[in-house]
């Protein structure tokens, strides 16, 4: 294969085969009589390889230390693990298509970014106009963009959508807008919070599940400084609560 032709079959710009052939990533080919590349299928493989490592955010240093690791493997190996790689991407493609689907489907208006999962959830809720709601609202859109929520945990979660009682704990969240730090009334509501989900949603959440840094910080950015006490403690007891 010519430069155009591997650039075509992996999907890179021959500019890019170049550059990696210049940093040393990508082994010049032998050339023919005529001065022209000439690839194999090797090449090819190293390439996709290469594209796949960049396009999950590692940076050519990283790819590099990637490759010289798989040196010596069988090519039948590399192979298996790029197709394996292919079967996640069309896994994530399907997912996308399903999103989409969900957001054709809506109503005018109603076009959130949601996953099917998350739309039956907020569907259970009741309308209410607790700007404390919409919040929660939109950091559980959050979470689901980034895939840190879950069918099982939205599952979970139904039952306290649902409940009407909820919608009273967001008032009072919202009582607190112009508050004190030290209000008063903070412990109780953070407790009544606590203990308003139910354990289900708790064995629901991955072992191992970690909160992408900075997303606390810019969560209680966003709220009144006796709010962001009140949900400062929630997560806290979250957290305990998780690991028991």
């Amino acid at each position: 294969m010519r430069i155009g032709e591997i650039a075509a079959l992996v999907g890179v710009t021959t500019r890019a085969i170049r550059h990696y052939h210049h940093v040393g990533l990508l082994p010049e080919p032998e050339r023919r009589p005529n001065g022209y590349r000439a690839y194999t299928v090797r090449d090819a493989v190293l390439l996709a390889r290469v594209r796949r490592l960049t396009e999950l955010g590692l940076s050519l240093d990283e790819v590099r230390d990637v490759l010289a690791d798989d040196a010596g493997r069988d090519l039948a190996d590399v192979l298996e693990e790029l197709d394996a790689d292919l079967a996640r991407q069309e896994a994530e493609i399907g997912e996308r298509r399903r999103r989409l689907a969900v957001l054709l489907a809506a109503e005018p208006g109603e076009t959130e970014p949601l996953s099917p999962a998350l739309a039956a959830l907020l569907a259970k809720a009741p309308h209410t106009a607790s700007p404390a709601a919409a919040m929660d609202r939109e950091h559980l859109t959050l979470l689901d963009a980034t895939g840190a929520g879950g069918e099982a945990v939205y599952a979970a979660l139904g039952p306290l959508a649902a409940d009407p009682a909820v919608l009273a704990l967001y008032e009072r969240l919202d009582a607190l807008a112009d508050a004190p730090v030290d209000d008063p009334r903070i412990p109780a509501l953070a407790a009544e919070l606590v203990a308003a989900v139910p354990d289900e949603v708790f064995a629901a959440i991955p072992a191992g599940g970690t909160v992408v840094e900075g997303f606390k910080e810019a969560l209680l950015a966003e709220y009144a400084p006796a709010q962001a006490e009140v949900v400062r403690r929630v997560m806290a007891a979250f957290m305990e609560r998780g690991r028991g």
